[in-house]
C-alpha cells in the first residue's frame, strides 16, 4: 500500500513542523511587517529620539513560557505595543550618545534573506556565502589600505575582534608552544600596553586570555588624549629590566570618550624596534581612512600586525558585524585551527572556479557563524565606497560644526578640540563650581533623553563631566546640531 502525505502511521500521532499551517495568511502578515518597518524608518524624525520603557511595559515581560501557541498576528501586535516603541534609538537622526551604527534599508533586507535561508558562513567550501565573506574582507582591506595577503574574519564586533587579535599576538610572541602547554608554562610574565583611554574590551580580552589584568600596562595620555610615547617607551624598558616579557602594544584609532587617535606611525616604529606586536583597535576611527579630507588622521594603520574594526558603527550597518585582520595569515591560522574528524577538510576544494577556499572558522573561536557579511555586501554594493567616504567626512565636518556652535556660545564650553567625530562640551555658569556643573550637565543629559529631544551621553574628562556627542549617524543634518546646542542652553538656563 502506498501512503499519502496526509496519512498517519497506525498507532502514531500526526508528525509536525514549525512551518505555517496557513502560508497565505503568514505571507500577508509578512508584507504588513515589511511595510510597517519601512514606515518606521521613513518617519524616524516624527518620533522622539528616545522613549523610556514605563513600569507596565517592564512588568509585561514577567511570567512563564507559553505552553499553547499564540497566533502570529497576536505576537506581532504585542511586539508593536511593548517592544518597538522602546528601542535604544540609534536609528534616530539625533542619536549621538554612544558610538553605534544607524542601520540601512538594504541591510534590513539582507537580514531577512539570511534568516530565510538559515544561512551560515565559514565552513564547507561549496557554500557561496564563504565567497561573499571573503569578498567583503578583500573590499575592507582595499578601503583601509591593509595588505591583500592578510587573513581576516567577520566577527560580532570589536570585543571579539580584539580578543582574536590579542590571542594571535600572545601565541606568536610567547616563545613556547602555548597551545599545548598553556599559560602556566610561560617562563616570564608577558606584558601588554595601551593608553588609559583604550576601550574596556582590551582589558576583558587580556583577562580572558589568561594574562591577568595586572599584565596590562595602562599608559598615561598626552594633552590630546593620545598614548604618551615617552611614557610607553619607559614602561617597556622598565618591564624588560624587571624580568617581564613585553609582547604587544595596543594603539587606538578613535577612543570612545573623545575620538582621539594614537600616533600609529610612531607606535609602529616603537614596536618594530622593540620586537613587539602592534594591535590597533580601530572600532570606528579606522574608517577615517576613506574620508576624502581626513585619511591622514589614521596614517600608519596599515602597519598594524592586527587590526580590529566594526561595520556596525561608522559603516552604518545594524548590529552585529565587526572584523579583524591579521597581517601574518599563518600565525592567525596556527592560533585557531583545530579540526575534529567529523569536520575533516583540506584547505579547500578546487572546483570550476579554480579558487582554494579555506574554512574561515579556522581563523576564530566560533564554528557556528551567521551570514553577517551579506548585509555589508549588499549595502556597499548599493551605495558604493565613494559615497561612504563622503558620509564619513560629512560626520567629521558636522562634529567641527557643532564645536563651532559651542565656541560661539558664552554658556557652553568645549572639553578639548575635536580630533575626529566626537564632541565633548558642557553648559557653564560663572557662579557655579565644577561639582555643581557636573550635576547640572547630568540633569541636562537626562532631560534631553527623557523628552526625546536628542540622545547625548555623559563622559568624564580630566575630572569634569561633559556632554558627549559621537557622530556616526548618516541621518543627522546640520540643523540637528543647531537644535542640540540651542536646547542644551535652554535646559541649562531653566534648570540652573
Amino acid at each position: 500500500m502506498i501512503m499519502k502525505e496526509t496519512d498517519v502511521m497506525p498507532g502514531k500521532s500526526a508528525e509536525e513542523s514549525l512551518d505555517p499551517e496557513d502560508w497565505e495568511s503568514m505571507r500577508m502578515l509578512g508584507h504588513r511587517i515589511l511595510d510597517d518597518m519601512m514606515d518606521y524608518l521613513e518617519t524616524l524624525r516624527d518620533r522622539p529620539a528616545w522613549q523610556h520603557a514605563p513600569v507596565d511595559v517592564k512588568a509585561h515581560f514577567a511570567g512563564s513560557p507559553p505552553v499553547i501557541p499564540q497566533t502570529p498576528e497576536e505576537i506581532y501586535q504585542e511586539f508593536t505595543q511593548y517592544i518597538l516603541p522602546y528601542q535604544i534609538g540609534n536609528s534616530h537622526p539625533r542619536f549621538w550618545g554612544w558610538v553605534a551604527g544607524t542601520g540601512t534599508v538594504m541591510g534590513m533586507f539582507a537580514e531577512l534573506i539570511s534568516a530565510a535561508t538559515d544561512a551560515v558562513s565559514g565552513s564547507f567550501s561549496y557554500l557561496s556565502n564563504n565567497y561573499v565573506e571573503m569578498q567583503v574582507l578583500d573590499w575592507c582591506k582595499t578601503m583601509l589600505g591593509y595588505p591583500a595577503t592578510a587573513s581576516g574574519l567577520i566577527t560580532s564586533g570589536c570585543s571579539a575582534s580584539n580578543l582574536i587579535g590579542l590571542a594571535v599576538a600572545r601565541n606568536a610572541k610567547a616563545q613556547f608552544d602555548l597551545r599545548s602547554k598553556g599559560m602556566r608554562a610561560a617562563p616570564q610574565l608577558m606584558t601588554l600596553y595601551c593608553s588609559e583611554e583604550a576601550h574596556s574590551s582590551i582589558q576583558k580580552a587580556v583577562e580572558l586570555l589568561g594574562f591577568g589584568s595586572r599584565a596590562l600596562r595602562r599608559v598615561p595620555v598626552n594633552e590630546s588624549m593620545q598614548i604618551d610615547l615617552e611614557s610607553l617607551k619607559e614602561a617597556i624598558k622598565t618591564d624588560r629590566e624587571g624580568g617581564y616579557h613585553p609582547i604587544c602594544v595596543v594603539g587606538v584609532a578613535g577612543t570612545t570618550n573623545t575620538g582621539a587617535i594614537d600616533d600609529l606611525e610612531a607606535l609602529a616604529e616603537i614596536c618594530s624596534k622593540e620586537g613587539l606586536w602592534l594591535h590597533v583597535d580601530g572600532a570606528f576611527g579606522a574608517w577615517a581612512a576613506i574620508a576624502p579630507r581626513s585619511k591622514h588622521l589614521v596614517a600608519g594603520i596599515e602597519r598594524a600586525d592586527s587590526l580590529a574594526f566594526d561595520l556596525h558603527k561608522w559603516m552604518y550597518l545594524s548590529y552585529p558585524i565587526g572584523c579583524v585582520f591579521i597581517r601574518d595569515a599563518d600565525e592567525h591560522r596556527r592560533t585557531f585551527s583545530l579540526t575534529p574528524t567529523y569536520l575533516a577538510h583540506g584547505e579547500g576544494e578546487r572546483g570550476l572556479t579554480g579558487i582554494d577556499v579555506p574554512w574561515l572558522s579556522d581563523y576564530g573561536f566560533e564554528l557556528s557563524r551567521g551570514f553577517q557579511a551579506l548585509k555589508a555586501w549588499m549595502t556597499i554594493k548599493e551605495q558604493g565606497t565613494e559615497k561612504y567616504g563622503r558620509l564619513i567626512q560629512q560626520n567629521i565636518d558636522q562634529a567641527h560644526y557643532l564645536a563651532s556652535l559651542v565656541e560661539k556660545s558664552p554658556q557652553l564650553e568645549m572639553a578639548l578640540p575635536v580630533s575626529l567625530n566626537v564632541v565633548c562640551f558642557r553648559y557653564i555658569r560663572s557662579n557655579m563650581s565644577d561639582s555643581m556643573l557636573d550635576l547640572l550637565n547630568k540633569q541636562i543629559e537626562v532631560e534631553l533623553q527623557e523628552k526625546g529631544i536628542a540622545v547625548p551621553s555623559i563622559v568624564t574628562i580630566k575630572g569634569k563631566k561633559y556632554l558627549h556627542a559621537a557622530i556616526t549617524n548618516h541621518r543627522s543634518l546640520q540643523s540637528d546640531f543647531d537644535l542640540l546646542a540651542r536646547e542644551v542652553v535652554r535646559i541649562g538656563d531653566e534648570l540652573g
